[in-house]
Order: C-alpha cells, then structure tokens, then sequence
C-alpha cells in the first residue's frame, strides 16, 4: 500500500470510527484474488468509543477484474444483507470510494481462520469435526436462502429472464457460439441441461460460488464465508451442486460435500434449517450444471491471458483443467443419467 493510501485511508477510518486518529501499524496484501484485492490492516484507534487495536480487511477492486462480477458497493450490500440473516461472513464495517483509495473499497473485519481450499481438505487439524463442519455449512446455505426477491436493498440483482438453469444455458451457448474455438464437449453438457433443465418453484439469494476455499475456518470450525462478487436470485439447489461437484473436491473425492464430509451432512444441515427435503435427482442436474459452468469460466480466463488483456501464469493455467472438466461432464451424462 503506497504512502499516500495509508494517509488517505486512516482519514477515512478516523470519519468513520470518530477516533481522534488512527493508525495503520500493519497492512499486508493477502494471497489470491485475481479479481480482487484483498488488504489485511491493523489499525490503532485514538480516542473516542472504539479506541483500541481493530483488525480488518480492505477489499478493493484489483487493476484489472471480470465485468460479471459485483461492484464493492454492491458486494457490500449483499454482506449487510447475509450478515442480518445471521450468514456467518465476515462484519461490513464500512464503505468507501476511489477519491479514498482510488479504487472503489469496503472494511469488513477480520475473520480467523484459513480458507485455503489444499490446506482443508488435507489438514485435520483444522474445522473441527468434518461432518459437524459440512452440517453447519449446510444450515448456513438454508439461512442465507431465506432471503428472496423482492429486496430494495439488493435492487442491482436483476431477475433472470428465463428459469436459473435455462437461463445458464442461454449464456453458456451465447459465450461458446462466439468463441474462436469449438468444444463439442460443452455444447453436449449445455445441450444435456437444456433437455433436464428443472423447475425452480422459488428464487432465492443464492452465493454461486460457495466451494472449499471460499469459506474460513481455524480449529473449531466454520468462521466466515467468502467472496460475494457473484451471488444472484438462483435456484437454492445451484448452491448446493456447486459445492458437491467433483471438481470443487481438491482430489479428495470420496468426500463428496467440498472435499471435506459426506453429502448426508450437508443436507442434513440444510434440512434441519430449511424445513424441506433436498431433491436429490436435482441436486445431481445442479452438479453437471457445475462443471459446465467452471468449464465456461476457465475458458474465459484463458481468454484473458491471451487476448493480452491481463498477462498471468494463474489465468492461463487455469484454462488447461477444461479437459479434465469435459470427461466429468461426459461421464455424469452418459445413458445412465440421460
């Protein structure tokens, strides 16, 4: 963080805490975010009510971003929204501008924890009782999809024109057809989806990203979801493919809910919360909706890379796991499940 940030941010901090001055002692960028930048900062507070030490994070906008991903401020707006619904993430403290730091930010505090989805999946030592920890992941998916349209505070997420699945489909083919490359592969799942698309009975706020590694814990378990910049009026079920696909299970793939503990739990979770039982045969369309999906996006930040857009070993990784992506696809559509 450059001087002239610092200065500029503990202004705003002093506004904002009515401190009579604040100090940042430490500020630390944190590993990840290629689409945000996320800045660890441990304030001193002088005077005033809240004096004292504060740990937060500053997430900004980073140079260069997805256009389909929220603004700060919208993504502020859904944590306030999760937080009142007693979604465990992280507090929203406050929301600033780029006249502050010139990019659009907002201060949540800190959460403990790690949310490094490698490190989960092999280290016991961390989330307490798995099963214990996917169940409470599972409660806190039914919380979190109590919230539903219409909400004046989260007027920037639009209705989708067409059912959630169908309308998925529609934006898959609309990338594919006008991409220099053919994946016939992609075009069978999106065509499978199209054909046992389900019926969504009611929208919900759903997060669209919710996987092991967006999600914090430390030794006991579960301290904070993540990562917000996608969430939108969904079916409840896409959330809950999302993070029992193959793919989100970093090769523990006995585990089926994140990598982490069965599937039972995590429905058992969301069913103790939600009242209602899970359909499981649309929990599996959600999945292979999953794979096309990450499929979709990893082709898209390929693209970034080399259209020259934004140069990162990262990105253009990232779109060598297609292959991998296109024999799940395949072998989760097969006669079996047709």
């Amino acid at each position: 963080m450059q001087s002239e940030q610092r200065q500029a941010v503990e202004k705003f901090l002093t506004g904002k805490t009515g401190a009579a001055s604040v100090c940042i002692d430490e500020a630390r960028l944190l590993s990840g975010g290629a689409i945000q930048e996320n800045w660890l900062l441990r304030v001193s507070l002088q005077g005033g009510t809240q004096a004292g030490v504060l740990e937060c994070v500053l997430r900004s906008d980073a140079p260069s971003g997805v256009a389909v991903s929220h603004s700060r401020a919208e993504e502020f707006a859904l944590l306030k929204a999760a937080f009142a619904a007693g979604v465990t993430v992280p507090e929203p403290l406050w929301l600033g501008d780029r006249s502050v730091f010139g990019r659009d930010f907002f201060v949540m505090r800190k959460a403990a924890g790690t949310a490094a989805g490698f490190r989960l999946v092999k280290d016991m030592t961390l989330g307490g009782d798995r099963e214990q920890l996917v169940q409470r992941i599972g409660a806190e998916m039914a919380k979190l999809h109590a919230i539903r349209p219409p909400r004046a505070d989260l007027a920037f997420l639009k209705l989708p024109e067409r059912s959630p699945a169908l309308q998925g489909v529609h934006e898959f083919r609309l990338f594919l057809d006008g991409h220099h490359t053919a994946f016939p592969a992609l075009e069978w799942g999106i065509r499978w989806l199209e054909k046992n698309a389900p019926v969504t009975e009611k929208l919900v706020l759903a997060h669209r990203d919710w996987r092991t590694g967006n999600y914090m814990v430390d030794e006991h378990g579960l301290t904070a979801v993540l990562d917000w910049e996608f969430a939108a009026w969904s079916d409840p079920l896409e959330d809950i493919g999302w993070f029992c696909a193959r793919c989100w299970r970093f090769g523990r793939l006995e585990n089926e809910a994140g990598g982490i503990g069965s599937r039972d739990a995590l429905y058992r979770g969301y069913e103790a919360v939600s009242g209602k039982p899970l359909d499981r045969a649309a929990v599996f369309f959600w999945e292979v909706y999953a794979h096309v999906r990450w499929a979709i996006i990893a082709l898209q930040q390929g693209e970034r890379h080399v259209s020259g857009q934004e140069p990162s070993l990262e990105l253009a990784l990232t779109a060598h796991i297609v292959p991998e992506l296109e024999l799940e696809i395949l072998n989760m559509t097969g006669c079996k499940h047709a």
